[in-house]
């Protein structure tokens, strides 16, 4: 009865997560077990934000700091973006290696956690190249992540609601955890990320409990994005080994990649902005605490939109949530200020969530299913280009907020009104797959 007891408040929460992720066939497809395993993933980099968010950063003068994270942001994220354009193709080549590559990525962070324990005490030199080391391996997930998950799809489910489900327990997972490091934080500044290495441990050997068929490339051809038909048609005699994706697709990519790249842009021009000049009447840690729930809050509820808005035209609710975003950001950076400021991350999440979301429900509308998982995982790393170029302009730029603000704004301007035509057109012509030869 006494082991009854202890063990209720473990399994009785556990056994809740387990029927809530495995619920309307997402158990039977394998799909609940990477909602678990993204969640797993989402605690473990919030332990890591949490860690570094409230020691060294903030002790570290604003100038030698911006000058560390801008060096070694060129430093070890100029290869990722130089080697994105090749990591579809290298999941095309090497497909089986799909769990081994999501364990590998919670193992790289799971010993950079132990390398950053030390640093926050230390304040050494080697926080910064670890710290970007975690976010390379952590957008390295994310581009497996989204491949795998039209390899788990339950027969009941959309690929809209699926990536909806991964994606809401991650947020989930993310809220909860982010306590919890702080409760370690309390006993000491290196504690959150000991807690990171148990969990991103943990999140490997989930990896390879993904079912087998994650590593099946059965029936699957690569995916070029691409959106005219000329590479269709070859001389004859010759195989195709690339394939178009169709305008919607290419169109609702260049939009997310705006609002990807703005997201990269205000997590690091807002970390050292709000670090000399906290909002009226917070520290700097609250400040940047209170931007990113109101951040947090917005993607969650764009996740949760996005499903009761999947019979909507993607192309038009891309078009519509953009557009909404750069009205908020162009309004930030002339009303500066700390209601605007949380607004602009809320909608900018919110934004977000929504237009992913829709690209998402483009791929599986206009791809062909043979080609589907390759264009998801070439449209990511693409994506994840576009947050290192915006997180590179954030660092670049002087601390004026308006100023800041209003270059985040004309980023988002910049892909609305470069996709708005060629979106709306695709909505009225009302897409369709293209076709593959």
């Amino acid at each position: 009865m006494i082991g009854r007891a202890l063990h209720l408040p473990i399994t009785g929460p556990a056994k809740g997560i387990r029927k809530a992720t495995h619920a309307h066939g997402a158990g039977e497809s394998g799909l609940g077990k990477l909602i678990e395993l993204h969640g797993v993933n989402g605690a473990g980099d919030v332990m890591i934000t949490v860690a570094l968010a409230s020691t060294v950063f903030f002790s570290v003068p604003t100038d030698e700091a911006r000058g560390r994270v801008a060096l070694y942001l060129a430093i070890t994220m100029a290869p990722f973006t130089l080697l994105a354009p090749v990591i579809g193709p290298l999941f095309d080549r090497l497909p089986h290696g799909r769990r081994a590559a999501m364990a590998g990525s919670m193992l790289a962070r799971a010993l950079l956690a132990l390398t950053l324990s030390g640093a926050v005490e230390t304040g050494s030199i080697e926080l910064y190249p670890a710290a970007l080391g975690v976010l390379v391996s952590s957008k390295a997930y994310g581009v497996v992540r989204s491949a795998v998950v039209p390899r788990l799809l339950p027969p009941t489910f959309s690929l809209v609601k699926a990536n909806s489900r991964v994606t809401l327990g991650g947020l989930l997972a993310t809220g909860a955890a982010a306590p919890i490091g702080a409760g370690l934080h309390q006993i000491g500044p290196q504690w959150p990320l000991y807690g990171a290495c148990a969990v991103f441990l943990f999140g490997a050997f989930l990896s390879f409990r993904l079912p087998h068929k994650v590593d099946s490339a059965r029936g699957e051809r690569r995916a070029l994005l691409a959106a005219d038909e000329q590479h269709l048609h070859l001389p004859h005699g010759k195989k195709p080994g690339l394939r178009t994706v169709g305008p919607g697709v290419t169109h609702g990519l260049a939009a997310n990649a705006s609002l990807r790249c703005l997201s990269g842009f205000l997590i690091f021009f807002l970390a050292f902005l709000l670090r000399e000049e906290p909002l009226t009447g917070q520290t700097a840690a609250v400040s940047l605490g209170m931007v990113a729930v109101a951040a947090g809050i917005g993607n969650a509820l764009g996740t949760a939109v996005g499903a009761a808005l999947r019979k909507r035209p993607p192309e038009l609710i891309i078009v519509t949530v953009v557009g909404f975003v750069l009205a908020v950001a162009i309004a930030a950076s002339v009303f500066y200020g700390a209601p605007v400021i949380a607004a602009l991350g809320a909608v900018a999440g919110l934004g977000q969530a929504l237009a992913k979301l829709s690209l998402d429900a483009l791929i599986q509308r206009d791809v062909p299913e043979l080609v589907r998982t390759s264009a998801f995982a070439r449209s990511e790393t693409l994506l994840q280009m576009a947050w290192v170029i915006g997180g590179g302009i954030g660092i670049s730029l002087p601390l004026d907020g308006g100023l800041g603000l209003g270059v985040g704004a004309c980023i988002v301007a910049l892909g609305w009104l470069t996709t708005l035509r060629g979106l709306v057109v695709a909505a009225h012509r009302g897409g369709g797959p293209p076709r593959v030869e």
